[in-house]
């Protein structure tokens, strides 16, 4: 192996030993700090009729090397929401057509708590679990759901773990569709680095501050 090859080598594991470190450390501090939230989105959702169920909402979501995974939100939606969406077939072709995602005002499921943890992001706080266990990233490419894989270069898509803050957001989130996501994503991957990761994370903190894109 000649002199560039092992110094990028020794380069990429240096960052995946960095960044598997911050991602352990960041959502430790995040679920202690955050611990507060889980019990007030309960209280919210208790006291709610529309919104009872359990607090959080777990999806299988495609991760590193194809491995199934259950990403966890807090629950934005009523009971059965998936079921109830597949069962729906004219719901399930605009859910589609709008890739894999239906606005606020088209989607019967969301409760109105739901719309505010959506608005705010707050929905995303559980994911801290899937990074502390190792199935998520702080940044990385957003989890996808198995329809979605048709959209990227699988295999590449594939070699890197997905995250809960990634380029895709931090240019406009839900406001960008594909084919020009997917593209986003895969300029992460070429470029993924300390600097470029710590870019994102400020990105998106001021995206989610801002509310814009989010739905």
């Amino acid at each position: 192996m000649n002199t560039s090859i092992q110094k990028s080598n020794s380069k990429h594991w240096t960052y995946l030993i960095v960044k598997r470190s911050a991602d352990v450390a960041l959502s430790l501090l995040a679920l202690v700090g955050l611990s507060p939230v889980f019990l007030l989105v309960w209280l919210m959702n208790y006291f709610d009729e529309s919104s009872q169920g359990p607090l959080l909402y777990a999806q299988t979501r495609i991760g590193l090397h194809g491995k199934k995974f259950k990403m966890y939100k807090f629950r934005s939606m009523v009971v059965n929401a998936d079921e109830k969406l597949h069962k729906n077939k004219a719901l399930y072709a605009k859910y589609i057509a709008n890739n894999y995602k239906l606005r606020p005002e088209d989607d019967p499921r969301i409760t109105k708590i739901g719309q505010f943890l959506r608005k705010t992001s707050i929905d995303e706080i559980p994911q801290f679990i899937n990074i502390l266990k190792g199935d998520m990233s702080l940044v990385g490419p957003r989890p996808v759901v198995e329809e979605e894989l048709i959209q990227y270069d699988k295999e590449k898509l594939l070699t890197v773990k997905p995250g809960a803050m990634g380029l895709w957001q931090a240019s406009g989130r839900s406001q960008i569709g594909y084919p020009k996501r997917a593209n986003i994503e895969m300029n992460y991957i070429d470029h993924a680095c300390v600097s470029f990761d710590l870019k994102i994370i400020w990105e998106n903190l001021v995206k989610i501050f801002s509310g814009k894109g989010a739905f």
